[in-house]
């Protein structure tokens, strides 16, 4: 049955406003900086857009390998990384307002956000649907608290290792996209992981708890990310060098 508009609002509500207080937060961990509010805008629609497309990707894979559940927890959270890396890529990444290390990873955990905002509507549409308000907001909580600040994390560390061979040679770039992607994907398989297998309270807290810690890393590896200068242009005076993600 097809939610009411009323339920659907509830749901949106409830999934978007969440994501936007911690797009606003990382936001301002770049305000001598500030990214076009029309790119940040576009990678967070992206990243919503990409939860209906990694959706039956993820039906194949429960479909297919029955027999193990490791590796489709793994598989989903490999599909759903690099899903959001594409849609991050053909977005925003190209564009020349990505001018300095640190947009990589805002642009990573903008994505990241509506991707998690979508994927926390669908989660509350069948409660609320089902009139079971307070039902509703524990899942919200529990989702602002792990799943959401999981998804920020897995895309950040993305964005980290793009951020720091922001200024190397292609396959440098590459080769950090690449054990960018496997670290986020073993991130988020764990965490899937955990939550599937806890026995209780106290191990979704422990898994919470590990989230938390990643995330204090994380603001830290960001102030460290602000930092990195072109090291062309610091020791060179010849304006030929690249300035921006290696381009000469």
């Amino acid at each position: 049955m097809l939610p009411t508009a009323t339920t659907l609002l509830y749901a949106l509500l409830g999934g978007i406003l969440p994501a936007l207080f911690w797009l606003w937060f990382w936001l301002r961990e770049d305000k001598r900086c500030p990214e076009p509010r029309g790119l940040i805008m576009l990678a967070f629609v992206v990243g919503m857009i990409a939860v209906p497309l990694v959706i039956p990707i993820e039906q194949w894979v429960a479909s297919t390998f029955t027999g193990s559940f490791v590796l489709v927890v793994v598989l989903w959270a490999v599909a759903e990384e690099v899903l959001k890396f594409l849609a991050a890529s053909v977005s925003v990444l190209w564009n020349k307002a990505v001018n300095e290390p640190v947009d990589m990873m805002i642009y990573m955990i903008t994505v990241a956000l509506g991707f998690a905002a979508f994927e926390n509507t669908l989660f509350l549409l069948s409660p609320l649907g089902d009139g079971f308000v307070v039902e509703s907001i524990l899942t919200g909580n529990l989702r602002f608290m792990g799943a959401m600040l999981l998804h920020v994390l897995a895309s950040a560390t993305v964005g980290t290792l793009l951020a720091f061979s922001f200024f190397r040679k292609p396959a440098r770039r590459k080769q950090a996209l690449f054990i960018g992607l496997i670290l986020a994907s073993a991130l988020h398989a764990l965490f899937n992981f955990f939550i599937l297998k806890s026995n209780g309270d106290t191990d979704l807290l422990l898994t919470f708890l590990a989230v938390w810690l990643g995330v204090i890393l994380l603001i830290l590896i960001f102030e460290r990310v602000k930092r990195i200068r072109n090291p062309y242009t610091l020791f060179s005076t010849n304006r030929t060098q690249p300035t921006r993600y290696g381009k000469r």
